[in-house]
């Protein structure tokens, strides 16, 4: 991003000089959605995933739910955080303009102590109830996205999305290993389904959006290397999606059905990628892309904990 886009921003500059946010109206919903649930949601499927995987469906039905909770309490502070540090930016952008802190509902400090609170009660969580490695997980992943992601590579590369994904892949790890309490390859498996699917899943928003993400001044790969560069590299990523299914399937972690389903997924997915260069309508691809892949993800997961190999 360019320089004089970075945070913070200048006293002059900011959106919230000169007056203070006007908290008379401020509802329960609106702390809520500072923890943006449609992403708690998908990542707690994504966690109950990784935890059924590695119980083999001999389920510890109460420490599910502990890990379960810590997780999203984790992510919900990481959200919260990004909400906070992203308020002079979601201002520039129709699809965040009507957040909490960019409409000032809420005062910033107010956000950074729920996001402060929401953390050490996750991380307090998941170490009491789940582990010091499921707890050290959830640290890293918000580490990443916090700091190298929300403060960092959002601001200024367009690398942002990809090493942005190492905190995206950490939800159905921490499942894992909640049960496991080590990182072997069932653990690697999933980090690596989530860690390819994030990218061609937010670079098909970008390419929707691409014009309000230019305006704000993120460097976004359809923003810094155009919309035909970011259909290409949306492929690697889909493409190394194949082979995830056949090594859980070939190591015993799952089952035929769950193997020959996920395969078809992303064999459709890269079908679907591919075909993105023949569309004239780029937007109306970009959106079905992207609706494709979060019915990808849900599909995969639910399968996966259909056909986990019993243990």
């Amino acid at each position: 991003m360019d320089k004089q886009l970075g945070y913070p921003a200048s006293a002059d500059s900011s959106p919230y000089s000169g007056s203070s946010p006007q908290e008379s109206g401020v509802t329960w919903k609106d702390f809520v959605a500072l923890t943006k649930p449609g992403i708690l949601r998908s990542n707690l499927i994504a966690t109950f995933g990784g935890f059924w995987l590695a119980s083999g469906w001999h389920i510890a039905w109460l420490p599910m739910l502990w890990t379960l909770l810590g997780t999203m309490l984790v992510m919900a502070s990481s959200c919260v955080f990004n909400n906070y540090f992203d308020r002079d930016l979601d201002t520039k952008m129709i699809r965040t303009r009507e957040r909490v802190l960019a409409t000032r509902r809420l005062s910033p400090n107010v956000v950074l102590w729920y996001a402060i609170a929401l953390g050490v009660l996750g991380l307090g969580v998941l170490a009491v109830f789940s582990g010091m490695l499921a707890a050290a997980l959830g640290a890293l992943g918000m580490f990443v996205y916090v700091i190298i992601y929300t403060l960092w590579l959002k601001r200024h590369s367009t690398w942002s999305t990809s090493i942005g994904g190492i905190s995206g892949a950490m939800p159905p790890v921490i499942g894992y290993v909640a049960v496991s309490q080590q990182i072997d390859l069932g653990a690697w498996l999933l980090f690596a389904m989530l860690f390819l699917w994030q990218p061609p899943h937010f670079w098909a928003l970008g390419i929707r959006r691409v014009e309000e993400y230019r305006a704000a001044g993120y460097p976004l790969l359809p923003v810094v290397k155009g919309i035909q560069r970011t259909k290409y590299q949306m492929l690697p990523y889909i493409a190394l999606l194949i082979p995830i299914p056949i090594l859980m399937y070939t190591y015993g972690y799952t089952g035929l059905i769950y193997t020959i389903a996920s395969v078809l997924l992303s064999v459709v997915w890269l079908g679907m990628a591919i075909a993105g260069f023949k569309k004239q309508d780029t937007d109306k691809w970009a959106k079905t892309a992207f609706i494709f892949s979060i019915n990808y993800l849900t599909l995969s997961f639910i399968l996966m904990i259909i056909d986990t190999v019993h243990r």
